[in-house]
């Protein structure tokens, strides 16, 4: 077995003697600490399990929030050509899981006048926990223009304002999403859950802009030092988790009977050329629809929250939205490879997109400058914005991290730590919390994952990405 090669400071290669049958090397970007954590999991040899899978091009890619997921490590991009696969364990059970950060014109200081009053006005209005019923009742034929439009079918419901489309990846709307692709099962559990939270490391922040790192980027998206600004971390919820299950056991069944030889069950795929693949990628859209639907209608119920607490329009409260983006997806998309365009099916699985300036797929509003790119950290360090960086698009395929990473399970993190204290330990720090059960809580405790201050530096010492703003909490909202 060939040894992982450190070839820079912040580039690792797996080659492909690490384990016979790889097709290409695997590459993590990492500095000597993340590393080391990485080498605490089975991530890395996941990384080299992806390089088996047919017509993967270029690389088997894993990013510094790298750990241990279902099939491909979260942190892990793969891309495929045209006799290559689609894999739903390359996406993961969350489709579309993603971040949005809304600004305000409110400052530090008139927020911290009645941050605990916030929050309860917050906690009042944004549904969250598991299985959560939302305020939005979808019956499936309103369920169904949601699947198609996202965003936009959500907006037709008067959540939101016209211009967060302009603000939202995509346009808010996944293409070639087919209702008819998604089981009863997923039906019946996206019937109630639109615009909730849902548990786990889900969350919505208050957050203010500690620092500007990049001053010419921050002015395009709006950005300013103790400027408050909000951050919602949700996904596809119960529909995305279906869609997944459902797929899972269909791509399982293509694999038996294609004979195809995996490192791991749970890399079970279908060739794109094939009907399971385009069954997958169009309830996949669907899914992604669904994940930015809940988002623009939780962003609204943040909105109405500040509305209540200040008692002014959020409109002159400055909640505009500066950018929404998934980070668990599987897109066609064209790259150039060793000199040749291609169209490629890039999946990201716990990785965001990064383009940069002057990529068509780099939003309008901001395509001088290049694509936002939302960070979330822990409750108890800091958060950052982002913007795609200049070697992205031949370095990793315009992707670069979603958050910290974990470093521990969350069955450990309860046993290492007491909601409870942690709560304590938080307001402190001068940050609120308020979440429904203590031992969720101690699941999402800042020890429980890596630095993300060191994640975003490789990301920008790679030139996958760089720094525009850094922002701290000050209270959070869990489920």
């Amino acid at each position: 077995m060939d040894e992982i090669k450190k070839i820079s400071e912040f580039k690792w290669e797996i080659p492909t003697g690490f384990k016979d049958g790889m097709r290409v090397p695997g590459t993590v970007f990492a500095d000597d600490e993340l590393m080391r954590l990485a080498r605490r999991d089975r991530a890395l040899e996941q990384v080299a399990n992806v390089a088996f899978l047919p017509g993967i091009v270029y690389r088997s890619l894993a990013m510094p929030d790298i750990h241990w997921g279902y099939g491909f490590p979260i942190g892990g991009v793969a891309a495929f050509g045209p006799d290559g696969i689609v894999s739903p364990g390359g996406v993961g059970f969350d489709i579309s899981c993603g971040v949005r950060l809304v600004k305000t014109s409110l400052t530090e200081g008139e927020v911290r006048k009645d941050l605990d009053g916030l929050l309860t006005a917050m906690a009042a209005t944004i549904p969250r926990g598991l299985g959560t019923r939302g305020r939005i009742q979808t019956p499936e034929k309103l369920l169904r223009k949601v699947f198609s439009g996202g965003a936009r079918a959500v907006l037709a419901m008067g959540y939101g304002r016209q211009d967060d489309l302009e603000h939202t990846e995509g346009g808010g709307t996944w293409g070639g999403a087919d209702p008819d692709r998604v089981s009863s099962r997923a039906y019946e559990r996206g019937k109630d859950q639109l615009g909730t939270l849902g548990s786990g490391n889900h969350f919505v922040e208050v957050q203010v802009v500690e620092k500007v790192l990049d001053e010419g980027v921050a002015r395009v998206f709006g950005l300013e030092e103790g400027q408050v600004t909000v951050m919602i971390h949700s996904g596809s919820r119960g529909v995305g988790h279906q869609i997944a299950t459902d797929y899972l056991q269909v791509m399982d069944r293509v694999t038996q009977r294609l004979g195809q030889q995996l490192p791991d069950r749970q890399l079970s795929c279908a060739p794109l050329e094939s009907s399971e693949a385009s069954d997958y990628m169009a309830a996949m859209a669907c899914a992604c629809n669904y994940a930015v639907g809940n988002r623009q209608a939780l962003m609204h119920w943040v909105r109405h929250s500040f509305e209540r607490h200040f008692g002014s329009p959020e409109g002159t409260l400055g909640m505009d939205l500066l950018f929404d983006v998934s980070h668990n997806v599987a897109r066609m998309e064209t790259h150039r490879v060793e000199g040749r365009t291609m169209e490629l099916c890039v999946h990201r699985k716990g990785a965001t997109s990064a383009f940069p300036a002057g990529h068509p797929l780099a939003p309008a509003a901001f395509r001088d400058v290049g694509q936002p790119v939302i960070i979330p950290g822990d409750m108890g360090t800091h958060s950052y914005v982002l913007v795609g960086g200049e070697r992205s698009l031949e370095e990793s395929f315009a992707s670069t991290c979603h958050g910290a990473g974990r470093t521990m399970s969350r069955s450990k993190a309860r046993k290492m730590v007491r909601g409870s204290e942690l709560r304590s330990r938080l307001a402190s720090q001068g940050i609120l919390v308020r979440a429904g059960k203590d031992s969720l809580l101690a699941e999402e405790a800042p020890e429980a994952y890596k630095d993300v201050s060191r994640v975003v530096d490789v990301c920008e010492g790679a030139g996958l990405s760089r720094k525009v703003a850094m922002l701290s909490p000050m209270a959070v909202l869990k489920g």
